[in-house]
């Protein structure tokens, strides 16, 4: 249970920190915090402690190839917010990133079939 705990704290500082840096002078930092492995850090943990070494360092090479669908969602944002408000703006990039994230899935799944 203090497991979980920790867990969703270490989520509720990051959405604070987001909050936070958001109403300051340096508004832009707020698009740094999400890249802290907060999330990561506890998949790392949970693949490393449950399963192998080796599935640890596909995990973070999974994580590498991610930065795909998020490149093709920040990229979306700045472009589709030219043209449309905000919730149109975020509506689409979000449906740019599971469109990347799935065709990622697809291949990656090809490539690395699971195994037992």
């Amino acid at each position: 249970m203090l497991s979980l705990f920790l867990k969703c704290l270490l989520g509720a500082i990051a959405v604070l920190l987001i909050a936070l840096l958001s109403k300051t002078r340096s508004f832009f930092i707020s698009g740094l915090v999400p890249l802290f492995p907060t999330f990561a850090l506890i998949a790392h943990y949970i693949v490393g402690s449950e399963r192998t070494m080796s599935d640890l360092r596909m995990t973070a090479v999974f994580g590498l190839y991610s930065l795909v669908p998020y490149a093709a969602y920040l990229v979306s944002v700045y472009f589709f917010s030219y043209k449309y408000d905000l919730f149109w703006t975020l509506s689409l990039a979000s449906a740019v990133w599971v469109f990347f994230a799935l065709v990622l899935l697809v291949f990656w799944t090809k490539l690395f079939p699971v195994m037992g």
